[in-house]
């Protein structure tokens, strides 16, 4: 991460840069990785990379705040619907959109602006547990620890 030092009193704040290697991916799973570039609880606002392997499924869930993804390589798709998410694709969640998120391609990245919660519901609909920024962020610090990396320096506000 880049920055300049605080501005003083009244002084345009400063852009923050994170170069590709600032923040490290943690394992999730099946090969599967996750990199939390930002959280501001504030905002209810988490932004996430992930970069999955083909099979890997997300339980179904739904969004109490809008989601946005940008897709890099790779494809993905959700179980309810038939459009394939590929590289350049961009796709707006509303909030309450519920799906199921299946990678199809092996090493696909995807870039996730979410604002709320994730709803992870179980097969009757029922609410089975909550994902959130702060929640997410704790566990990629766990992780990052448990792989024996230095604690990430996520920008949270």
């Amino acid at each position: 991460m880049t920055t300049t030092d605080t501005p003083a009193a009244g002084a345009v704040p400063s852009a923050i840069h994170f170069g590709a290697e600032d923040l490290p991916f943690v394992d999730i799973g099946d090969g599967s990785k996750l990199k939390v570039i930002q959280v501001d609880a504030a905002q209810e606002l988490w932004i996430v990379e992930n970069v999955f392997q083909a099979g890997y499924v997300v339980q179904t869930h739904r969004h109490t705040g809008p989601v946005y993804a940008y897709t890099t390589s790779g494809a993905w798709k959700y179980q309810e619907y038939d459009y394939v998410n590929r590289a350049g694709s961009f796709l707006f969640e509303p909030t309450g959109s519920t799906h199921t998120l299946e990678c199809i391609e092996d090493d696909t990245h995807v870039w996730f602006q979410m604002y709320g919660q994730n709803l992870n519901l179980d097969a009757e609909g029922n609410v089975e547990s909550i994902f959130d920024g702060p929640g997410t962020l704790e566990g990629y610090y766990l992780l990052a620890e448990a792989e024996g990396l230095p604690r990430p320096n996520v920008l949270v506000s």
